[in-house]
């Protein structure tokens, strides 16, 4: 089956304690492509040093990285728990090398850090003292991401993807000529997103409820139940949609656990915009 659209590379890295997250944020770049690269005709293509460089002695191995996979990625996601990594001569470790050159080339980075309890023992402490300079230097130039589960790691990934792609990815194909699902005068918006929104409009109080339990999780609006049906790719599909609609201000959290959304005045404009709801 032909793609027609674009593939931009995720570049995906972290010092060794946290190997088990570079495979989970991998797997929500997948879970990503299923849910919207046939709508946003995008597709993530994680890369790594592990899968995308080969061996060679014509320079350093982080030079070697750097020029096999750093220049070629368009996003970065950087994954730090209690270790930084080794110096490579002119940075404090490779993945830093990563990040800084990344964040200097102008293109957008992800960089979380993990307070999962960790053994006191198993911490080597020059590493953690220089991890700490290295996550405040980080913390006074931007925003950086915490978590202390897994589980809320990659649901973070996955709705981080999403507002990156609208907000920064998608822009740059603009900018550039390419062509995009983005037009000039209406905002992306994916068919999933936009029936949820069709809902939403409609709904007295304009608000969508995303409710998790222990039966499952129910998203609803205007009388209607979305994730009736209680399947995992269902949830992601409609979860996905929220997150596309706050993401370009459509939609905006009302409660702190972010179990009700709401239509912003943008998120009627655009509705009425798009012939969404008839009358508004």
């Amino acid at each position: 089956m032909s793609f027609a659209g674009t593939v931009f590379s995720v570049m995906i890295a972290s010092p060794g304690d946290v190997a088990r997250e570079r495979i989970v944020a991998r797997d929500a770049i997948w879970e990503w492509n299923a849910i919207n690269s046939s709508d946003k005709r995008i597709v993530l293509l994680p890369i790594g040093w592990d899968t995308h460089s080969s061996p060679s002695m014509a320079d350093t191995a982080q030079a070697t990285i750097n020029s096999h996979v750093l220049q070629h990625a368009d996003l970065r996601i950087a994954i730090f728990w209690t270790r930084l990594g080794t110096p490579t001569g002119e940075f404090a470790s490779g993945t830093v090398e990563e990040v800084e050159r990344h964040i200097s080339s102008g293109k957008p980075a992800m960089i979380y850090f993990s307070s999962a309890p960790v053994a006191p023992d198993s911490i080597d402490q020059a590493q953690y003292r220089a991890l700490v300079e290295f996550r405040e230097s980080l913390k006074r130039r931007g925003l950086v991401s915490f978590f202390d589960d897994i589980s809320i790691f990659r649901g973070d990934v996955f709705r981080h993807l999403s507002q990156t792609v609208i907000r920064d990815l998608a822009r740059d194909l603009q900018l550039a000529g390419t062509e995009s699902p983005v037009r000039a005068n209406e905002p992306d918006i994916s068919p999933v997103a936009r029936e949820l929104l069709t809902e939403a409009v409609r709904d007295q109080s304009g608000t969508i409820m995303h409710v998790r339990y222990l039966g499952g999780t129910q998203i609803s609006t205007n009388g209607r139940n979305f994730t009736e049906d209680g399947s995992a790719r269902n949830v992601a599909r409609w979860e996905g949609a929220i997150i596309e609609l706050e993401a370009i201000d459509l939609l905006v959290a009302r409660s702190p656990k972010r179990e009700i959304f709401a239509v912003t005045d943008r998120g009627y404009s655009v509705a009425a915009s798009l012939c969404v709801v008839p009358g508004l």
